[in-house]
C-alpha cells in the first residue's frame, strides 16, 4: 500500500471545484409549502394589535443559506415586503382599523421560485367615533363658521357629513366633504336664526362594502339675527318728470360694527357709505327704474328697494322718411316729430328742431327734403330743444339710415359657357352690371311660359334651363326682363346680342357615302370614298371604316361639308361593305349607309388566263391528233391479225372483251362509232392459231356489248345499251353449227348513237371515218365466209 501522503496541489484543486460548483448555484431546491396565520385571530376588534405569521418550507441538497423573500398582499395590494434568509417573517397591524380589514395572502419567492399561501380574511370590527370642534359657538345669521371633524386613529380615505340638529329634534345635513384622510375642516353658513346643535359623522369604503361611523359628540351653537336691513327714502316723490331734483337717503338703525351701505341702479353702484347715505340727482329719461339700497357685513347681505317713474315733458322726437324705397333719382322727404308733451310744463310753441346727417346739421326745422343721390347717403338724425320753468332740455332721435337704391341696368343674356348647341338644352343667363338687390329677372322664350328668378344675395346668378331650339333664328326670339323698382316697367334685354356672343353649333346629319368611280373597280384602279353631309358647324371630322376590319381606315378634319378618302392600286382585299362617321364639335357620331365595292379581275390576269386556256386546248389538240393516229395503225395491226380457223379442229369465237370496252369508251369522240374485234383464243397471242383445239363438249361463251344498230344478216341483237349473246357451236364433224338462225361467225359492233335507223341505205351518209369502218366490217365478214367455205 503506498502510504505518500496525497498530493497537496491535487488537494487544493479539488477544494477550489467544489467552491466554484457552490458559487455557480448548481443546488437543487423546492419550496414546499407557505402558511399564513392571523393571531389573535380573523375576527377582531377596532384597536386590537394583530400580527400577520408567514411561514416558508425549503427543500435542497445543500447546507447553503437560501435568501426568501415574502410579499404580504391585502386584497391584492402589495402592503409590506422583507427579505431574510429566515424562513419565518411577521406582519403586525397595531392597533388593527377597520382600513386594515380584507383578504390576506403571502408570498414567497426564492431565487426563481414562487409560491402563495392560501388566502386568510380579517375582519376589524367598529369603527372610532369622531369628534366635532367649532371656532366659536355664536354666530351671526349668514356668518361663517370653521368647523373641524376628526377621528385621528382611522386609516384609509373617509367622507365626513356635517348636520344640524334643530330644536325639533330634526336633523339636516348641510355639508359633505369630499374623500380626504381622517379629520376634515370646512366652512359652514348657518341661516336659519336660533339656537340648534351640530355633530358629523364619516363612511369609509372597503372592499366588502361601505360602513358609517357613530355620530360625533353634539355641540350647541347659537344663530343671532344681523340686523342691517336697510330703510331708504325717495324725496319728493317716486313718480316725478324729468328735470325735476331727487333725493334718495339709505341709513341702518343699530348696526353692527363693519357695516357699509350701498345704493345700486341695474347692478351699477351710485354711491357707497358706512352705516348711511343721501344721494341727489336731476331726473332725467331713463332714469325710471328699480333702486336697491343694500346693507353689507362680512358675507352677510340685506337689502330694500324701490321703483321710480321719471316721465316726460315731451317725448323722444322721430325721423321718418317718405318713400320707403328710395331710388337714385327720386325725390324724399324727412320729417322730425313729437307725439307726447306735457303743455303744464312746456310751451310747444318753444320747441326748436334740426336735421342732422352724420352728425353734421342740414337744416333747422321739422322738415327736409332733397333729391335721392350716392353723396345724400348717410345716417340722419332730428333733435328736438324745449325748456320748461327750470331746465332746458334736447333730445335726439333714433339714426334713420337713407341709402338711395340703384336702378336696375339693363339686362344682358348669355348663354352659359359660351357654346350653343341646336337640339340641345342649355344654360341662359340673365345680368344686369348695375342695380341694388334684390333683383327680379323673368326670361321669355318661344314656346315657354315666362320664368322668373329672384337674385337677393350678392354671388347669386339668374339661371334658366332653356329646352333645345333646332334653328340659329330661334335664338333671337329670347327676352329678360330684368326689375328692381315696381313703380317703374322692367328693363328689357333682347336676344339678339346671343347672335354675337355665342358660339352657335349645328350638329351634323346623317353623313352620305359616295364612291368615285361608281360601278365595280378593276385592281390596280384608284378608289376615291367621299363622305358629305348637308348641314353641321365645321370644322367637321369623317372617319372612314371597312367591314372587314374593326379599326377606321383613316379620318379627315375639313372645314367644308364633305371629305375624300382615295384607295390606290386596289386589291381584292378592298373589297366589301364601307361606311363613313362625321362628327364636330357637337360630339354627336353620325354613321352612313354601307357602300359594297366589288373588286373584278384585272385586264392584264384575264388575257394571262386566256392565253393560257388557248396554249391549253391547243396542246389538247395535238395530243388527240397524235393519239388517233397511234390508234388507228393500232386498229389496221389488230384487224389483219384476225383470221379464221377451221371448223374442224376447233370452235373460234369473237369476243370483245371488258377491257376494248373500256377502251373504246376512253378514246376520243372522233373514234366513237367503231367496230371492236376480238379474239378469244385459248392460246397466247403468239401462239399458233391452227394448234388450238377445241374441246368435245364445248360450252357456250359471252361477251357484254353496247350495240348502236343491229344487221339483218346478223344475230339478233338489241340497241341501245341491251345485252347480246352470241354463241357459236362446232358440230363433232367439224362444221360449225348455227344458233337462232344466225351465220357460223357473229360480230358485235359498238355505237352510243341509238338514233340511226337498221337501213343500209342510213350507213352510205356516214362520215369517211364511218366508210372506214364499215369497210373493215366487210374485209371481216369476206374473210369468215371464205372460212366457212
Amino acid at each position: 500500500m503506498d502510504s505518500r501522503p496525497p498530493n497537496p496541489l491535487l488537494l487544493f484543486l479539488t477544494i477550489l471545484l467544489h467552491f466554484w460548483q457552490c458559487s455557480r448555484g448548481q443546488s437543487s431546491y423546492i419550496i414546499d409549502t407557505v402558511d399564513l396565520t392571523i393571531v389573535p385571530g380573523r375576527t377582531v376588534e377596532s384597536g386590537t394589535p394583530v400580527t400577520l405569521h408567514c411561514q416558508v418550507i425549503v427543500s435542497h441538497d445543500n447546507t447553503i443559506h437560501l435568501t426568501n423573500t415574502f410579499q404580504f398582499m391585502q386584497d391584492d395590494i402589495l402592503v409590506h415586503t422583507y427579505t431574510t434568509t429566515e424562513d419565518t417573517v411577521l406582519y403586525e397591524l397595531n392597533p388593527a382599523r377597520a382600513a386594515d380589514s380584507g383578504n390576506y395572502e403571502c408570498w414567497v419567492t426564492v431565487k426563481d421560485k414562487s409560491k402563495s399561501s392560501n388566502g386568510e380574511k380579517l375582519t376589524v370590527t367598529g369603527l372610532q367615533t369622531p369628534t366635532l370642534l367649532l371656532n366659536k359657538n355664536m354666530v351671526y345669521e349668514r356668518e361663517d363658521l370653521i368647523a373641524n371633524c376628526s377621528a385621528p386613529e382611522e386609516k384609509g380615505a373617509l367622507i365626513f357629513r356635517f348636520y344640524q340638529k334643530f330644536r325639533n329634534g330634526e336633523s339636516q345635513q348641510i355639508k359633505q366633504t369630499p374623500p380626504t384622510q381622517n379629520s376634515s375642516k370646512t366652512r359652514l353658513v348657518l341661516k336659519q336664526v336660533g339656537d340648534s346643535h351640530l355633530y358629523c359623522d364619516y363612511e369609509i369604503a372597503l372592499v366588502s362594502g361601505a360602513r358609517h361611523s357613530n355620530r360625533s359628540n353634539e355641540t350647541q351653537i347659537i344663530v343671532k339675527g344681523l340686523n342691517i336691513s336697510p330703510v331708504m327714502n325717495v324725496l319728493p316723490s317716486r313718480n316725478v318728470y324729468e328735470g325735476d331734483v331727487m333725493e334718495v337717503v339709505c341709513k341702518l338703525v343699530d348696526p353692527p360694527s363693519n357695516t357699509e351701505v350701498f345704493l345700486t341702479k341695474d347692478r351699477r353702484i351710485l354711491k357707497k357709505a358706512p352705516v348711511s347715505l343721501s344721494y341727489r340727482f336731476t331726473a332725467l329719461e331713463g332714469d325710471s327704474g328699480e333702486l336697491a339700497c343694500k346693507a353689507e357685513w362680512g358675507n352677510a347681505q340685506k337689502e330694500f328697494t324701490v321703483n321710480i317713474t321719471v316721465k316726460e315733458l315731451f317725448s323722444k322726437p322721430r325721423l321718418t322718411v317718405e318713400p320707403i324705397d328710395i331710388f337714385e333719382g327720386d325725390k324724399f322727404r324727412l320729417t322730425c316729430s313729437v307725439s307726447i308733451y306735457v303743455p303744464e310744463k312746456i310751451n310747444n310753441e318753444t320747441m326748436r328742431f334740426s336735421i342732422y346727417q352724420n352728425n353734421l346739421k342740414l337744416a333747422n326745422g321739422d322738415t327736409y327734403s332733397a333729391v335721392a343721390h350716392p353723396y345724400k347717403n348717410g345716417n340722419y338724425t332730428c333733435k328736438a330743444q324745449a325748456a320748461s320753468l327750470v331746465h332746458s332740455f334736447v333730445k335726439e332721435s333714433q339714426t334713420v339710415v337713407v341709402e338711395a337704391k340703384v336702378p336696375v341696368s339693363k339686362p344682358t343674356l348669355s348663354v352659359v359657357g359660351g357654346t350653343l348647341v341646336l337640339g340641345r338644352s342649355f344654360l341662359l343667363l340673365c345680368h344686369s352690371d348695375s342695380g341694388t338687390l334684390p333683383i327680379e329677372y323673368t326670361l321669355h322664350g318661344p314656346g315657354r311660359m315666362p320664368e322668373l328668378r329672384v337674385v337677393s344675395k350678392r354671388g347669386e346668378q339668374a339661371i334658366f334651363n332653356t329646352s333645345a331650339i333646332y334653328r340659329r333664328s330661334d335664338i333671337n326670339t329670347f327676352l329678360c326682363h330684368a326689375k328692381n323698382n315696381r313703380n317703374k316697367l322692367p328693363m328689357v334685354g333682347p336676344g339678339q346680342q346671343l347672335l354675337r356672343s355665342t358660339k352657335i353649333i349645328e350638329p351634323v346629319s346623317d353623313p352620305v357615302l359616295t364612291m368615285q368611280p361608281t360601278g365595280d373597280i378593276s385592281e390596280g384602279q384608284e378608289v376615291t370614298l367621299v363622305c358629305s353631309v348637308q348641314r353641321g358647324t365645321p370644322p367637321i371630322t369623317f372617319t372612314w371604316y371597312h367591314t372587314e376590319t374593326d379599326r377606321a381606315l383613316a379620318f379627315q378634319t375639313s372645314e367644308n361639308l364633305k371629305g375624300s378618302y382615295s384607295i390606290y392600286n386596289v386589291k381584292r382585299g378592298h373589297r366589301g361593305g364601307y361606311f363613313c362617321v362625321s362628327t364636330n364639335q357637337a360630339n354627336e357620331t353620325k354613321p352612313s349607309q354601307t357602300v359594297m365595292i366589288g373588286v373584278k379581275m384585272a385586264g392584264w390576269k384575264k388575257g394571262l388566263i386566256a392565253i393560257f386556256c388557248i396554249l391549253v386546248i391547243l396542246a389538247l389538240i395535238l395530243v388527240i391528233f397524235i393519239f388517233k393516229r397511234r390508234l388507228l395503225r393500232f386498229k389496221r395491226k389488230r384487224t389483219g391479225e384476225l383470221s379464221v380457223k377451221s371448223a374442224s379442229t376447233k370452235t373460234e369465237r369473237l369476243s370483245l372483251t371488258q377491257a376494248e370496252v373500256n377502251e373504246a369508251a376512253n378514246v376520243t369522240p372522233g373514234m366513237i362509232g367503231k367496230s371492236i374485234w376480238s379474239e378469244h383464243a385459248s392460246g397466247s397471242e403468239s401462239e399458233d392459231q391452227n394448234s388450238v383445239t377445241s374441246p368435245e363438249n364445248p360450252e357456250p361463251q359471252y361477251t357484254e356489248v353496247q350495240t348502236r344498230q343491229a344487221d339483218p344478216n346478223r344475230a339478233l341483237m338489241k340497241k341501245g345499251t341491251d345485252t347480246v349473246y352470241s354463241e357459236v357451236r362446232n358440230s363433232k364433224q367439224g362444221v360449225p353449227e348455227k344458233a337462232d338462225g344466225q351465220g357460223s361467225v357473229e360480230y358485235a359492233q359498238l355505237n352510243h348513237d341509238t338514233d340511226h335507223h337498221s337501213d343500209h341505205s342510213d350507213h352510205g351518209n356516214h362520215s369517211v371515218q364511218d366508210d372506214h369502218i364499215d369497210e373493215i366490217d366487210n374485209s371481216a365478214v369476206t374473210d369468215t365466209a371464205n372460212l366457212g367455205e
